[in-house]
């Protein structure tokens, strides 16, 4: 994506129906999006957030300005293995992730804010307020769905347009595709909010 400017949260499932595999490699799926960052203070910032039955925040924006420093990290997540509560990691993702005091940048910067929330199934809990209330918060979601995810709940969990921002894959076989897709996706966020900034 070149330097843009970018405050990024991954809201990762950690549920029992994925198993150990799946989450080794969905570990190697959020490797390969930090791959393609410029992580820095000044460009990309990202946190990780994983939910299961409780919700767990692996780390924050202010917590590491390197690529590397991350992805170790991710290697070292310990899978939770238990419920799906995504509205709960939802919750947490829009009243605490993007705060000021986790590390992000703030509003009047008017750095694009992006969260990839990840998820194999259907949620145990409501999705759909605190989905609605992070996107009018100027928080664009990207819903990217795995086998047996239901796509209405994906829709209700993604920014508009929904072509756009949800990605539903088959199995882990597909998550290059994914990655790809996401990448070029938010690229072109990144790259036209600059645009904008040019333009205006």
């Amino acid at each position: 994506c070149g330097e843009g400017p970018v405050d990024l949260v991954f809201v990762i499932d950690g549920s029992k129906s994925l198993g150990e595999d799946n989450f080794e490699l969905l570990k190697q799926f959020v490797n390969g999006i930090l791959d393609s960052l410029e992580v820095s203070q000044k460009a990309a910032r990202v946190g990780l957030i994983q939910y299961s039955t409780h919700v767990r925040t692996e780390f924050t924006m202010a917590q590491y300005s390197s690529a590397k420093d991350m992805k170790k990290t991710v290697s070292q997540m310990k899978y939770m293995g238990r419920g799906s509560m995504t509205g709960m990691a939802l919750k947490l993702m829009y009243e605490k992730s993007f705060s000021e005091a986790q590390g992000a940048r703030r509003k009047s910067l008017g750095v694009p804010r992006v969260a990839i929330v990840f998820t194999d199934g259907r949620a145990q809990d409501e999705v759909s307020d605190w989905a609605s209330q992070a996107k009018q918060s100027g928080i664009t979601i990207y819903a990217v769905g795995v086998g047996k995810a239901i796509d209405e709940e994906l829709q209700e969990i993604a920014s508009s347009p929904q072509e756009k921002h949800v990605i539903h894959a088959d199995d882990f076989s597909s998550m290059g595709y994914i990655t790809e897709k996401l990448k070029s996706s938010i690229c072109d966020g990144i790259v036209g909010n600059e645009m904008m900034d040019v333009l205006c």
